[in-house]
């Protein structure tokens, strides 16, 4: 009996042994020096709240921060996008190379500067097309660009023209801020129409886009233009590091006036020392590989000066 006793022990040990073995094996400690880099990662990551500017305004109209619900839906929006830094950084550098054509074309509209920062909600500065089939910097509906003189259709899609599209928005906004008063009402009448804040004042009483309830969309809408305009304007301040030469460069364009069709953007392209892909870049309105033009109208194509681009290498 004693032997038994003295085996089951013996097994025993063997049997903790061996677990220990294979633990030791199956998970190796880690190197010291991979140690002190996680700990490292760890005390120099830090996430801080993001303070309240004492005034916010849109479009000069203040913003009532001092209301503890705009205060709490103009915090979220300065969070969501401070944290965002990937989409951060690529907005202070598209702004970089956009906002030189955006903003003369609204200061000659009479529409405020801010205006600009609704088209970075909008599309991020990309030529975005939206589920709605909302299109361009300025995600404009196919019938809303035929109505404001657009052309739109499968040769030809102004909508994807910055500075023809620019000028629609600008037209669309004042004639919203003529219907409504102010340039917030008209901004929030940008996303969810006309009609659509006009009932709504009228169904709750109310005279401001700040005194509404609204859908999530158009309830953050305006909060979001604000918060955008307010990172970019201070970008230290939201802890946005970048240099001049980090950010993507405005080229130099000249107009070449086309009153007649081209039959293939190949060989008009070459004629100007560029290729396919940077015509189509920097007229993204050209919607197919050539163009129709029957009726002789007049259309200004943007041609790079040159020195900005090379081609053809790699070969």
């Amino acid at each position: 009996m004693k032997m038994i006793k003295k085996m089951l022990v013996f097994l025993g040990v063997l049997f903790t042994f061996s677990i220990l073995v294979n633990a030791t094996q199956q998970e190796p400690q880690k190197p010291i020096a991979q140690e002190l880099l996680e700990e490292k990662l760890i005390n120099d990551y830090n996430v801080y709240a993001v303070p309240m500017p004492d005034n916010m305004n849109f479009a000069g109209e203040l913003v009532p921060v001092e209301n503890p619900d705009i205060r709490e839906r103009m915090d979220r929006e300065l969070l969501v996008n401070t944290y965002w830094q990937s989409n951060g950084l690529l907005l202070f550098k598209r702004a970089n190379k956009y906002f030189p054509i955006i903003e003369p074309i609204l200061k000659e509209e009479g529409v405020p500067d801010d205006f600009k920062y609704l088209a970075v909600i909008e599309s991020s500065l990309t030529q975005a097309v939206s589920p709605a089939r909302a299109t361009g910097f300025w995600q404009i509906l196919k019938n809303t660009g035929k109505e404001y003189g657009l052309e739109v259709n499968n040769n030809v899609d102004e909508r994807y023209h910055i500075e023809k599209s620019t000028r629609v928005a600008c037209k669309y906004l004042k004639n919203a801020k003529k219907r409504f008063g102010s340039w917030t009402l008209a901004a929030a009448a940008y996303n969810a129409g006309p009609g659509g804040i006009n009932k709504q004042l009228k169904r709750q009483n109310a005279t401001t886009y700040y005194d509404l309830l609204l859908g999530q969309e158009t309830g953050r809408y305006v909060f979001r233009i604000t918060a955008v305009k307010e990172i970019l304007s201070n970008p230290k301040k939201y802890g946005f590091n970048f240099t001049k030469n980090d950010l993507y460069e405005y080229i130099p364009t000249f107009n070449v006036l086309v009153d007649e069709p081209i039959v293939d953007f190949n060989e008009f392209a070459a004629k100007y020392n560029i290729n396919y892909k940077i015509l189509k870049l920097h007229n993204p309105w050209l919607r197919e590989t050539h163009l129709n033009n029957g009726t002789g109208k007049e259309y200004l194509i943007k041609i790079p000066r040159e020195g900005y681009y090379k081609t053809g290498l790699g070969q």
